[in-house]
């Protein structure tokens, strides 16, 4: 296969950070090329460079499509190329329809109107396509992130694609969905379109990749055929070294019950009647490390944020029982203030003010520790947020760092750091290394024994089974808004998992 994409020599700079530094990569046409490495890298930034979010100018270097030298000055100039990328970040209006979105700024117009027969039969069928079951003309808000993301994607599929750019497509998907993307990507494959993956799921890249290239500290280290390679290589790697073991070793030390969720039900905010979670029971230990599974729907993220202030659902009845004594928790602040903490599954939309620096963002959730006469000390906001930064080992030139700059493991980290501040006794993960690679997924296993060990309760809900087989001292499974299991680690299985997973209601 001759080469459709070809980038040499390419550096990037942001003040204090060289995020690029003479990156070379050739993408063949018809293929699937996979980007690996570990967060900050520059994976994200190169796509950037492509697609020209960041226009020529701002970078060194060439770029050659189709033979051709480019000089993107914006997504526009790269898209009317044929390259459009879905970016890792969701880029929806949630006050628009799922049609309206699709075709935001590429409408279906008439005779200067919008046809809207035209517009939602098509995203009807591009819906289908990335095996959305929803109406077109449903809200985007009312969808969940991961239905999102798949908006993304029928998005891109809308518009006359020749280099499909995908930064991080499954990181929000079941594996049921990540399987239809994958084949729906061979499917594109065969029909000529071409495709750059960036994923951290390494058993993905080997299932879907022709080849691959790994990036390491902004530059290139090696490109492979994706033929017989091992998840170990790619981690050598993309770390420069072996993991021998994907958990950090613990000793459990676990105490008494530290909480207690009776007979939770809640409903559904948007759809009256609808029981999103029914008579839900599950208790937490001190030193404990309990999972939390399911399928996407079952109702996973809906229990914990309900759990944590009622920022979620209506009609919620049942009864939290904090260290033997009964609690009411009826907002965020009553949560915070009987020791519970939840980190959220978007850590983009709910858990960071992105625009912020570090030091804000981790004092956000804490500030009343740092208020001296109704003020808040900014010496004492800078020391606890670079001690933070110290002990999490946050990449970030300073505390004033913007956060939305970091790369996505930094930013869980920061997120990590806001909610130890309020030094909980109850911790709620949600999703805590989705789109993070296996080196800093290693760090924030780390981060969770370590909070263990200090007597703290850890609930993680996480989409990945081996995630939860290898972190967790007991694991609850969640269908259709039941507990259906509850499985100690010497006997959990991820059939097993699975099986209670997907119980039907009896």
């Amino acid at each position: 296969m001759t080469e459709l994409l070809g980038m040499r020599g390419i550096t990037k700079t942001f003040p204090g950070v060289t995020a690029l530094a003479d990156v070379t990569l050739s993408v063949r046409r018809g293929e699937i090329h996979a980007i690996c490495g570990e967060n900050g890298a520059g994976k994200s930034t190169l796509m950037k460079v492509l697609s020209g979010v960041h226009p020529h100018g701002s970078y060194t270097g060439e770029i050659r499509f189709d033979d051709d030298a480019c000089e993107f000055g914006s997504v526009r100039d790269s898209e009317r190329r044929g390259i459009v990328i879905i970016h890792q970040e969701l880029a929806l209006c949630g006050q628009l329809s799922i049609a309206e979105n699709i075709f935001l700024g590429n409408e279906r117009a008439r005779r200067g109107f919008i046809d809207w027969n035209r517009t939602n039969h098509e995203a009807g069928e591009l819906l289908r396509r990335v095996g959305l079951a929803e109406n077109p003309v449903t809200p985007v808000r009312d969808l969940g992130v991961g239905k999102q993301q798949l908006v993304e994607i029928a998005k891109a599929l809308s518009k006359q694609v020749r280099l499909l750019i995908l930064d991080e497509p499954t990181a929000a998907l079941n594996d049921d969905d990540s399987a239809h993307l994958l084949d729906l990507l061979r499917g594109l494959r065969d029909e000529g379109v071409t495709s750059v993956i960036i994923s951290h799921k390494l058993g993905e890249v080997i299932a879907i990749a022709d080849t691959v290239t790994i990036l390491r500290d902004g530059r290139t280290i090696e490109t492979l055929d994706a033929a017989g390679l091992t998840e170990e290589r790619l981690i050598t790697g993309m770390v420069g070294r072996d993991l021998e073991h994907r958990f950090p070793p613990r000793v459990p030390d676990i105490g008494d019950e530290v909480l207690r969720i009776e007979d939770w039900t809640v409903h559904s905010p948007t759809q009256p009647g609808r029981v999103v979670v029914e008579g839900a029971n599950l208790t937490l230990r001190r030193g404990e490390v309990v999972g939390l599974a399911g399928l996407m729907g079952a109702g996973r993220t809906e229990l914990a944020m309900s759990v944590f202030g009622r920022s979620y659902g209506t009609g919620i009845s049942g009864r939290l029982v904090k260290d033997g004594v009964p609690i009411d928790v009826r907002s965020v602040r009553d949560a915070v203030r009987h020791g519970i903490a939840y980190a959220t599954e978007d850590r983009k939309r709910y858990g960071l003010n992105l625009i912020e620096d570090v030091q804000r963002n981790v004092s956000a959730a804490g500030l009343g520790k740092l208020a001296r006469r109704g003020w808040v000390d900014e010496h004492a906001e800078h020391d606890t947020a670079a001690g933070f930064r110290r002990d999490l080992r946050i990449k970030a030139p300073t505390v004033r760092s913007v956060t939305g700059k970091l790369s996505g493991g930094n930013q869980q980290k920061v997120v990590l750091a806001k909610w130890i501040f309020t030094d909980p006794d109850v911790l709620i993960l949600d999703e805590p290394t989705r789109g993070i690679d296996v080196g800093a997924k290693f760090e924030i296993y780390s981060i969770i024994n370590s909070l263990a060990a200090q007597g703290k309760a850890v609930l993680v809900i996480s989409s990945e089974l081996p995630e939860l087989l290898g972190l967790c001292d007991r694991i609850y499974a969640l269908a259709a808004g039941r507990v259906t299991g509850e499985v100690a680690r010497e006997d959990a299985t991820q059939e097993l998992l699975m099986q209670y997973m997907t119980k039907e209601r009896p």
